[in-house]
């Protein structure tokens, strides 16, 4: 083939990438294309197609692609001839990364706070705060939750919920319980709304507070405030306020897993700050490292009983993350960014509201801010003893891989890949939020009419 017509086809580049990379890729299989250009809210593939992207490195970009002011922070680092690898030396930029991260924990933590640079992906963080808690408190067991996703490390998917990357391994980390989360259109104890909440704070507190429940004082119980590759499920307020209770009662530190939820995407700059708790653990990725990669351990100081190489990782001293990093956290924080957060992310949810009652496939619409999922269903199911009908992940893909043919790039989650998911850049422009919204109402609507043909 002429070069001329290979940085034309996404083709080629996807016969390369079949020949050359590993059978694990995922995203490729869903959206075939090579990308060649990004900015804000929109991709360009070497074809010259146009896509909008509501997937956005699975909510790392909080900023959209290739922002303005997190590029020039780099820009600047770099022609500043600024060290960009540092493991875990001190330098300027480093200093204001983590102040800026201070500044927004609560005051409680703030003034207790350390923080743990990891190696730059999430699931190192999981693994590093579990090491820390089993440290600090001689503990070895850990409390999680079903429907939980943690990161792909052999510790982390021991915490996970989802069954698909466990099958065909021996998970290694022992002593792990999964408890149910409160999630009402598919409550665990059959129950829904505020009875199946109840339920999930009794049975917490009750297994955690029995001399024969079989589960030894945990090390640590480990939640995300908002269950993203769980579904979208946000923990109700009442549920996050007795975990903290009970765990600051029995002396169990309290985890939250931020790393997707975290940094704005639920309308507050860390999605338990809804609960008005204050944890013993805060995750943190993805969008914390303005673009580039990044993950650290923020936690109170009585947990810091672990020895110097007790936990490490070679790039663990991204310069470039941390100076895009704060640049996003100092926009992300401002009260009227959070208030637009909060603001487009109604939009999508009125609109989606509307279209449920005019379709049979959506069962349920939930989420905090721009973090939203729309569960699909089986409208000639049997429904479940609470009502809910059966969940239906080839809707969930058709509906996908048409967004896809119309130029909307989503991802899915949930249960059996029911749930598509909103991921998109918070500073999402409100006429592209209206783009995104019209054609995904166009295809649900389209695949309604499949399923009910």
């Amino acid at each position: 083939m002429d070069e001329t017509l290979h940085v034309q086809s996404n083709q080629y580049y996807l016969e390369r990438q079949n020949d050359t990379e590993s059978n694990a890729r995922t995203y490729p299989r869903k959206f075939p294309i090579s990308i060649k250009k990004a900015k804000g809210s929109w991709l360009e593939d070497v074809e010259g197609n146009r896509y909008l992207d509501f997937l956005c490195g699975a909510g790392t970009l909080a900023l959209g692609h290739n922002d303005p002011e997190v590029n020039q922070a780099m820009i600047d680092l770099i022609n500043q001839d600024a060290p960009l690898h540092t493991l875990d030396l001190m330098t300027p930029t480093k200093d204001l990364f983590v102040q800026t991260v201070f500044s927004n924990l609560p005051q409680e933590l703030r003034d207790n706070a350390k923080i743990q640079f990891c190696s730059p992906s999430g699931t190192d963080a999981v693994d590093a705060a579990i090491k820390m808690c089993k440290t600090a408190t001689g503990r070895s067991s850990v409390v999680a939750f079903s429907g939980a996703y943690h990161g792909m490390g052999s510790g982390p998917l021991s915490m996970t919920g989802n069954l698909h990357a466990k099958q065909k391994i021996n998970v290694s980390m022992p002593d792990v319980h999964f408890f149910p989360y409160p999630y009402s259109y598919r409550c665990p104890f059959g129950l829904g709304g505020e009875q199946g909440i109840d339920a999930a704070c009794a049975y917490f507190e009750r297994v955690l507070t029995d001399p024969e429940s079989g589960i030894t004082k945990p090390a640590a119980v480990i939640l995300e405030p908002i269950q993203g590759e769980g579904g979208v499920i946000p923990a109700p307020i009442k549920f996050l306020q007795t975990v903290r209770r009970v765990t600051e009662e029995l002396d169990i530190p309290m985890i939250v897993d931020e790393i997707q939820c975290g940094i704005g995407r639920s309308g507050k700059f860390f999605a338990f700050e809804h609960a008005g708790i204050v944890p013993d653990v805060i995750l943190s990725s993805k969008a914390i490292g303005g673009s580039q990669p990044m993950a650290v351990v923020i936690y109170h100081k009585k947990l810091d009983l672990w020895l110097p190489g007790a936990h490490a990782g070679t790039f663990r001293g991204n310069q470039l993350a941390m100076a895009a990093g704060t640049v996003v956290m100092n926009r992300v924080s401002q009260p009227e960014f959070l208030a637009e957060v909060v603001a487009k992310g109604k939009i999508v949810m009125d609109r989606m509201e509307a279209l449920k009652k005019e379709v049979s496939i959506i069962g349920d619409i939930r989420g905090r801010g721009l973090m939203i999922g729309i569960e699909f269903v089986d409208p000639k199911g049997t429904p479940d003893c609470i009502g809910s009908l059966p969940s239906a992940g080839s809707i969930a893909t058709q509906v996908q891989k048409e967004c896809f043919n119309s130029n909307l790039i989503m991802e899915k989650g949930g249960r059996f890949g029911s749930v598509m998911r909103c991921l998109c850049a918070l500073n999402v422009s409100r006429e592209d939020l209206g783009i995104m919204l019209d054609i995904l109402e166009t295809v649900i609507r389209r695949v309604d009419g499949y399923a009910n043909s």
